[in-house]
């Protein structure tokens, strides 16, 4: 269990880009139940990213970050499933993402 605010955040938001990211894969016949290779290096990068987050502390979630820590490459590619997924996580966890969009 998580025992600082920073650290609930971190895992909060792996949370939320791990079932973005399974949206999104699944969605676009990548796979179906698990990750396809390269969804599955996007949220270790993604994971990596959150974790080494000098800002997670003060900042409210990563897309509404103005540092960008990801490589321009990386960024496009969870621009892209965090298009596709927003609208759809409203099916899938709906109560998850009123929290995020709440309480940030």
């Amino acid at each position: 269990m998580p025992n600082s605010k920073t650290e609930q955040k971190k895992l909060k938001e792996k949370e939320i880009i791990s079932l973005m990211i399974s949206i999104y894969c699944n969605g676009n016949g990548h796979t179906k139940g698990d990750f396809c290779d390269s969804c599955r290096a996007l949220e270790k990068y993604s994971h990596r990213r959150i974790e080494s987050c000098p800002y997670s502390d003060t900042k409210t979630f990563c897309s509404a970050c103005k540092t960008h820590c990801f490589a321009p490459e990386e960024r496009e590619k969870i621009r892209t499933v965090m298009r596709y997924s927003g609208p759809r996580m409203l099916f899938h966890n709906p109560v998850m993402l009123l929290k995020h969009l709440i309480l940030g």
